[in-house]
């Protein structure tokens, strides 16, 4: 009935809702289309991220001439690290009067790292060997450990890779950034609230390790799956090819991942992001972030109930130059989505596993 039917779906993690309408998928399309990106070359002397290019920093800065993953704290950081901002002046609701409850500050504080996946300009996640997305998987799990031996003011590492033009990218190089936070960052702050009470609700159990167990055997919005790892694309999903990569077991955090997990990743990691390249065979643009527990936790049920997981968001609705926007309704209202999410899965699913270009 879902299927062809408009109705709404609950997110559990976000405790939010979000309108489906199946029969609007094929309405006609006369907006804007985007241009796809020319395939850039294999090295590019005016690219700031490329080995042995200098850097728009000041001072200017020299890459090292790397060959594998290569990390560096951001020239233009979103944060300030902890201890140098100057003095501000901290407002909160504590005096209980109208003014100081509608205007609330707090200071922000942190460090902001890029990390760029590999050494050729032009080699994203979905076209390179396992071997290379293992080394990705391995330098994520090396910052976070460092975070949390070295830098005692931070409570979150907000991990994540925006590829593509369309998602803001600000250099085609393939690279993601960490930006480490002295607070838990509004969005994992609430999936933590919803995981912990979920757990409490329902005698300790984890939310995330049952959806996962279920989805596996409903296996209509299943992706691919290993030994480790489950690719879905929720039932809660608002973007059309949205997904979530989900441990099976309860791992909390990135950096507990056993080297037989860390292989299992990078074979999740590539199973969806070929897939991605391969719908409508281009360069598939999306936002990915990594959720799991705080570095510093507020609580020790935030600490117990965080599950490691990983969200994947593609604008991209028909083709490789129709995307999706959040307008409208979904900005005044609340979400929508046009394709089901058993939709979006069922062609995700029937793709090659084989990247397009070497097929």
């Amino acid at each position: 009935m879902e299927a062809n039917n408009v109705h709404r779906r609950f997110n559990p993690l976000t405790r939010s809702w979000v309108l489906c309408s199946p029969h609007r998928a094929m309405r006609p399309w006369l907006g804007q289309k985007e241009e796809s990106a020319p395939e850039g070359p294999t090295y590019d002397p005016k690219c700031y991220l490329c080995p042995g290019n200098t850097r728009a920093s000041n001072p200017p800065t020299a890459n090292p001439s790397y060959e594998s993953t290569f990390v560096f704290d951001n020239d233009f950081p979103a944060l300030t690290a902890p201890g140098t901002s100057a003095e501000f002046s901290t407002t909160n609701s504590e005096n209980n009067d109208i003014e100081s409850l509608l205007f609330q500050s707090n200071k922000a504080a942190g460090l902001c790292r890029v990390v760029c996946f590999s050494p050729t300009h032009n080699l994203t996640i979905p076209e390179m060997s396992h071997a290379q997305v293992v080394s990705i998987v391995q330098e994520w799990m090396r910052i976070q450990k460092d975070l949390r031996a070295n830098h005692p003011a931070i409570q979150y590492a907000q991990i994540f890779e925006n590829k593509g033009a369309v998602m803001g990218c600000s250099n085609p190089h393939p690279h993601g950034q960490v930006w480490a936070t002295d607070y838990v960052p509004q969005e994992p702050l609430d999936e933590l609230n919803s995981l912990a009470a979920f757990s409490k609700e329902h005698e300790g159990k984890c939310m995330l390790c049952s959806y996962a167990e279920i989805e596996e055997k409903r296996a209509d919005r299943v992706v691919y799956s290993n030994s480790d790892f489950i690719v879905v694309v929720p039932y809660w999903a608002v973007w059309p090819f949205e997904t979530l990569i989900l441990s099976k077991t309860h791992v909390s955090s990135i950096e507990d991942l056993s080297e037989t997990q860390q292989s299992s990743l990078a074979d999740a990691l590539l199973a969806l992001t070929i897939r991605y390249d391969n719908l409508f065979e281009t360069s598939f643009p999306y936002s990915m972030g990594i959720h799991g527990a705080p570095i510093l936790a507020a609580s020790q049920e935030h600490a117990h109930a965080a599950h490691l997981h990983l969200h994947f968001y593609p604008p991209l609705l028909r083709s490789a130059s129709v995307k999706k926007f959040l307008v409208g309704f979904e900005m005044l209202g609340e979400s929508q989505r046009d394709l089901t999410a058993e939709m979006a899965a069922s062609r995700l699913k029937a793709l090659s596993p084989v990247h397009y270009k070497k097929r």
